[in-house]
C-alpha cells in the first residue's frame, strides 16, 4: 500500500516548526527518523493531512554534559547514542540500549525523540528513560514544560505530548564513579522488539548497595521502574542469594496480561531470569573495576 495524500512541510528553524504545529494540529504528524511512522503511513494506520519533516533542525541532535545531567537532543540517531563517548562514560546504560536496537539501517535513521514519542511498550530507549527517571523537555509556540519519563509514557503508543508540542531534548542523570549498569533483553530473532527486557544500575559503598534502579518492560503497557523492590534490597551486601531474591521479587511485583501467544507466567519467568542476569553482569563489572582500580560502566 501507499500513504494517503498529505501536504509535506520541511521547516528550517524550530520557530517555524512550532508555528506549523500550532496552526495545523491535530492534523499534522512530525517526521524525524521515520522508522515507525513510515510503515504506519504505508499501511494507512496513520493518515495525517500534513507531514512536518524536522530533519533540518540538526542542532537538536547534540549530546552534551549539563551539570549533573547528560542532555541528549531528540534528533540524536540511535547509532550516535551507541557510539557516543560521552554516553559510554557518563550514561552507559543508554549507549548499551542503543546498540541493541533493530538493525544497522534502523540505527542510522531512528531517533531518540521518535522512539520515545512512539511509546512502544517494549522499546529499549523508553525502558532506559523510565529506569533512569529521565526528564523530557516539551516545547510549543510560546511555552515549554518538562516532564518525567514515567509521566510522559501513559500507555501503549500513548504519551502526554500534545498535538502542537514537540519533544526537544531528554536529560539523563550522569552515572557516578561507583555505578555499573546492564541491560538484558529476550527476543525471538535478532533485531526484533523484546518480549521482556530488564535494565539495572547499581552503586556500591563500603561493600553494600547504596543505590539500586530496576526497570522492566514487556510486562505492562509502559516500562516499569520497580522502586519498591529496589528500596527493599538497598543497604545490603549483594551476594548470589541477594541477587536471586531481588530477581524473584521483581517477578512477583509485575502483573502481565494474559496472551494466548505468550502467557503471563512466561513473562514473569523471563522477568526473573533477565533481572538475575542483569544483576549478575553488574556485579561482575563492579568487581572487575574494583580489582583494576577503574571506573565501572
Amino acid at each position: 500500500m501507499k500513504p494517503a495524500p498529505f501536504t509535506y512541510h520541511r521547516p528550517s528553524t524550530l520557530a517555524e516548526a512550532l508555528d506549523l504545529l500550532a496552526d495545523l494540529a491535530p492534523d499534522a504528524k512530525l517526521l524525524a527518523g521515520g522508522q515507525s511512522l513510515g510503515p504506519m503511513l504505508n499501511m494507512r494506520l496513520a493518515s495525517p493531512a500534513h507531514l512536518v519533516d524536522i530533519n533540518d533542525l540538526s542542532e537538536f541532535s547534540r549530546i552534551r554534559l549539563a551539570g549533573d545531567w547528560l542532555e541528549v537532543g531528540a534528533l540524536a540517531r540511535h547509532h550516535e547514542l551507541a557510539d557516543s563517548e560521552l554516553l559510554q562514560n557518563h550514561c552507559p546504560l543508554l549507549a548499551q540500549a542503543a546498540q541493541t536496537i533493530g538493525h544497522y539501517a534502523i540505527r542510522q535513521r531512528g531517533t531518540l525523540g521518535g522512539s520515545l514519542a512512539n511509546a512502544d511498550p517494549v522499546a529499549q530507549l523508553a525502558l532506559v528513560a523510565v529506569t533512569l527517571d529521565a526528564r523530557l523537555k516539551l516545547v510549543r509556540r510560546g511555552a515549554e514544560r518538562e516532564v518525567s519519563a514515567r509521566d510522559f509514557l501513559r500507555s501503549a503508543m500513548t504519551t502526554s505530548l500534545a498535538p502542537q508540542e514537540l519533544l526537544l531534548s531528554v536529560r539523563f542523570p550522569r552515572s557516578t564513579g561507583r555505578e555499573a549498569s546492564a541491560l538484558r533483553i529476550f527476543n525471538r530473532r535478532h533485531g526484533d522488539y523484546a518480549i521482556v527486557a530488564a535494565a539495572v544500575t547499581m552503586t556500591l559503598q563500603d561493600g553494600q548497595v547504596s543505590q539500586l534502579r530496576l526497570g522492566v518492560s514487556g510486562v505492562a503497557p509502559v516500562p516499569l521502574r520497580l522502586d519498591e523492590v529496589s528500596q527493599r534490597f538497598e543497604h545490603q551486601r549483594p551476594d548470589a542469594r541477594w541477587r536471586e531474591a531481588v530477581a524473584l521479587a521483581c517477578a512477583q511485583a509485575v502483573e502481565p496480561e494474559e496472551d494466548e501467544r505468550i502467557p503471563a507466567v512466561y513473562r514473569r519467568e523471563l522477568t526473573q531470569t533477565l533481572v538475575a542476569r542483569a544483576l549478575g553482569r553488574v556485579l561482575e563489572k563492579l568487581e572487575q573495576a574494583a580489582n583494576a582500580g577503574a571506573t565501572p560502566t
